[in-house]
């Protein structure tokens, strides 16, 4: 009995040393080219040559050395780099290349891939592995992190017992996370990569080590970070970059900064990739964008011939060979005054890479302005089309400031900014036929044409030894005392304002709007207001649950006051009033629903038309519904007389106005006993 005894305890001493030697991963092979490796640590773009000949294969562009550098400067030295490159250019084989030099030569001990989704994560993450498992160049340099992730043989269960001299490498080796091996002297030892969707859980994103430390993201790379649903859809853009700007910039913990690589496409005009590459927007980014052109051929007869011959080819089943025998006996004619980003990017049917750029312009022009020029144009729909400059057509000869004898209500809105305060004053009739009665900004500006930028002068040449508040509550001050008062009308009593809005989405002010919303010997008259961007993705606002005492008109509502306040204010859905008051615009003169402006000369509205057409219509489609989001048109900043528009018809349904479309909003109208006896 003894015997058995210790024959089974040296059988299973025998099977728990050949279990442990099974596991141990030691020796490590050596490094096959110690010189090789090192040289491309010291350079990105050797790094790139080297491991990767069969990926970047063709010869470098003047932007794609750029990038590079841009790039090996953010693993180094931080910082944050966003860039725009043409469809196919590489920039994603790019940043993972960027993850694998930062990593493995330990720049970076904790590396997060955000992709425009949680599947699109899990992508690169993929390719990454399958570099570290199948490269033979990486494994042959890298051994103390290739060779332990062949002994896994891809079973990721073997990853806790895998041992180095006894003692655990903790690698880690799932969908969503790489934790490369512990091995003494590696410089990659216990790095992470991990990867989210940008819309998915970013926040928190650690790895506790085995000595107890808590690791965080020290560097970001943000590949294509939005879909083409997203980058039509302004709500979903604006989430995304706030998601950039919070979330993930936060990643590297308190008082450290996190390093950032984005390369992007901007596919819709005002998307997120857009707004990220403007400097002016967001300087901390960088923004490049890049082009596959940078001029275009000056002999476009000679390439509206070519497009002619392309097409009749095409049609007939063949490949457009004529067309590219009619590029090779003019070519020199056709390249003149052409400058291509990448000579060497052409397909083998094509002579030259301006060839491949024209027959990709030729295929869908708005494709390639937007994914290979980074220049999308914006859309021209046919049922809201742009507002541009022919809105100064509908003009009413009424003079300024003077009350059309139709209208029965009055309204008011006023836009709030740091320099200065904007406002409208528009007339309505049943139906919701209106008139624009006056507009402008206090202070008033010294030209008729102007930025809300450059403004002079400004709310704080008035007050310079006031705070910003105080600045915000003399301006609305003056301002609704200059508005609240009779305003003639075209024959008859004067008229008064019903309702004035002011906006108090401004989060610097809101408190300042309903102190003063509150204090004004004009209280009974005046609510700050919110827009709300409610887009197709969202619950529409007759489907909110309406609380007790809450006033609720067509797409607006006037909640009881919010904890803390005792002032009521005003909530619209604002891409919804934004297409309703453009349909006003739009409604031919002299049809009930049309909107006029004031006075006999097209001249000064030419600020205004430029406000009213700074916004880009969409269709967006989403759980069900289709909805008309509005995004800002690059290049023109300023709408903020377009939203005061907006807040007047606002302020109109809520006085009672309605048109054909809307239910009818019972509203009692305000009494008010001074001012029937002063016009008695």
């Amino acid at each position: 009995m003894k015997d058995y005894q210790r024959h089974k305890r040296r059988a299973a001493a025998r099977s728990r040393s050949q279990s442990l030697q099974g596991r141990d991963i030691a020796p490590l092979p050596p490094i096959a080219n110690p010189q090789r490796r090192a040289r491309a640590g010291g350079s990105f773009q050797r790094f790139c040559e080297t491991y990767f000949p069969e990926i970047f294969s063709l010869p470098w562009s003047q932007d794609h050395l750029k990038v590079i550098a841009r790039i090996e400067q953010a693993v180094l030295r931080g910082g944050l780099f966003a860039v725009a490159m043409p469809r196919g250019s590489g920039k994603t084989s790019l940043c993972k290349a960027a993850c694998l030099w930062a990593t493995l030569y330990g720049y970076r001990d904790f590396v997060a891939l955000i992709g425009s989704s949680e599947a699109h994560a899990q992508s690169m993450l993929h390719d990454l592995k399958l570099q570290l498992e199948t490269n033979p160049l990486l494994a042959a340099d890298f051994p103390e992190v290739c060779y332990p992730i062949a002994a896994l043989e891809g079973i990721a269960n073997r990853c806790r017992g895998q041992l180095f001299h006894g003692k655990r490498t903790h690698i880690e080796w799932t969908a969503d996370k790489i934790v490369l091996p512990t091995i003494p002297g590696s410089p990659a030892s216990g790095v992470i990569m991990t990867v989210a969707g940008i819309t998915g859980q970013i926040r928190g994103m650690t790895h506790q080590r085995p000595d107890g430390k808590l690791a965080r993201p020290s560097l970001v790379i943000i590949d294509d970070p939005q879909t083409d649903e997203s980058a039509r859809s302004p709500s979903q853009s604006a989430a995304r970059e706030a998601i950039v700007a919070g979330a993930i910039l936060g990643l590297a913990g308190p008082k450290k900064k996190i390093a950032g690589i984005m390369p992007c496409t901007v596919i819709y005009p005002g998307d997120m990739a857009d707004n990220i590459l403007n400097r002016e927007k967001h300087p901390e980014w960088n923004g490049e964008r890049l082009k596959m052109v940078y001029a275009f051929p000056t002999n476009e007869k000679l390439w509206q011939e070519y497009a002619e011959i392309r097409a009749e080819s095409l049609r007939a089943g063949r490949n457009g060979e004529e067309a590219t025998a009619f590029y090779r006996q003019h070519r020199e004619a056709m390249d003149a005054g052409a400058v291509v980003a990448w000579p060497e990017r052409y397909n083998p049917d094509e002579l030259s890479a301006l060839q491949h750029a024209m027959n990709l312009k030729l295929l869908d022009e708005a494709a390639f302005w937007a994914e290979y020029q980074n220049e999308p144009k914006p859309p021209e729909t046919q049922d809201l089309p742009l507002l541009r400059a022919d809105v100064t057509s509908r003009l009413s000869r009424i003079p300024r400031g003077t009350v059309p004898a139709e209208a029965t209500v009055l309204t008011a809105f006023i836009d709030i900014h740091q320099k200065i305060l904007y406002y409208a004053v528009a007339a309505w009739s049943e139906n919701f036929t209106g008139w624009v009665v006056d507009y402008g900004t206090y202070p008033q500006q010294r030209t008729p044409y102007f930025r809300a930028a450059e403004a002079r002068p400004t709310l704080a040449d008035l007050g310079p030894d006031l705070a910003l508040e105080g600045q915000i509550y003399n301006g609305l001050s003056e301002l609704v005392e200059r508005l609240v008062r009779p305003w003639p009308r075209e024959n008859g009593p004067a008229a008064d304002l019903d309702r004035v809005l002011i906006d108090a989405g401004w989060g610097q002010t809101t408190d300042v709007v309903f102190t003063y919303c509150r204090q004004s010997p004009h209280a009974a008259i005046l609510l700050p207001s919110f827009g709300r961007y409610i887009g197709a993705a969202s619950l529409p606002m007759s489907d909110y649950r309406r609380r007790p005492g809450e006033k609720v008109g067509h797409n607006w509502r006037v909640p009881p006051p919010a904890p803390g306040r005792a002032t009521r204010y005003a909530l619209f859905d604002a891409n919804w009033w934004k297409t309703f008051l453009v349909r006003r615009f739009l409604t031919p003169l002299g049809q009930r629903g049309a909107l006029v402006l004031f006075g006999d000369n097209p001249a000064p509205h030419r600020l205004l038309a430029d406000h009213l057409s700074a916004e880009i219509p969409v269709e967006v489609s989403a759980r069900g519904r289709t909805v008309t989001e509005w995004k800002p048109r690059p290049g023109h900043p300023d709408n903020h007389l377009f939203d005061c528009l907006v807040g007047c018809a606002v302020a109109a349904s809520m006085a009672g106005i309605t048109d054909d479309a809307a239910p009818p909003v019972k509203t009692r109208r305000r009494i008010d006993l001074a001012r029937l006896q002063a016009h008695a």
